[in-house]
């Protein structure tokens, strides 16, 4: 059964060097930056453009939802704010979501921010709110990204054929999964 409270308070997850904190609009300064930031948006596909104040909004609105959690990820050692991510589309019957992550520009890869945001936020999935399967998608332009979900024990499962147009270019979807049975480090 899964734990709708622990999503709706979604609790503070604290690791190595990374904290996960409640997204909201206190975060939006840096979530506009990283919208603005083209590698960011080519390795998340993201085409549309936003306003300000969708964004204002989208942020104000993340609190108290049964349905996902949306993380801030925060460096621990200054509470600077690196990125951002969330389990989606939780389906109760079926005890599973989907999983998203980014950063917020080139200057946070590589760091291992990621990394440990991911397992702290897998630990919370299926430890706390009880999912059983967490999945993802991730574009073929991406290897590093595939890395570290491979590292944290995510599973290719199958390939979507040239699923995304970017500057003239065709990009395949891998899809991933995680069960909780799975192995995670």
């Amino acid at each position: 059964m899964i734990d709708t409270e622990a999503l709706r308070v979604q609790p503070e997850l604290t690791g190595e060097n990374v904290v996960l904190t409640q997204l909201d609009e206190t975060y939006f300064e840096t979530a506009w930056k990283a919208l603005q930031e083209p590698e960011t948006t080519r390795l998340t596909g993201t085409h549309s453009r936003f306003t300000p104040e969708q964004i204002r909004t989208w942020l104000a609105g993340r609190r108290g939802l049964d349905d996902r959690a949306d993380y801030a990820i925060v460096r621990r050692e200054d509470r600077a704010h690196v990125g951002d991510l969330a389990l989606t589309d939780v389906d109760k019957d079926n005890r599973s979501a989907s999983f998203r992550i980014a950063l917020n520009g080139p200057e946070f890869f590589g760091k291992g921010y990621g990394t440990e945001a991911t397992e702290l936020l897998l630990g919370y999935a299926f430890d706390v709110v009880g999912l059983h399967r967490v999945s993802l998608e991730v574009f073929d332009h991406n290897p590093r990204a595939q890395r570290v979900y491979e590292k944290a024990g995510f599973v290719r499962e199958g390939l979507q054929r040239q699923a995304l147009w970017w500057d003239g270019e065709w990009h395949d979807v891998v899809t991933m999964a995680i069960l909780k049975t799975d192995p995670r480090p």
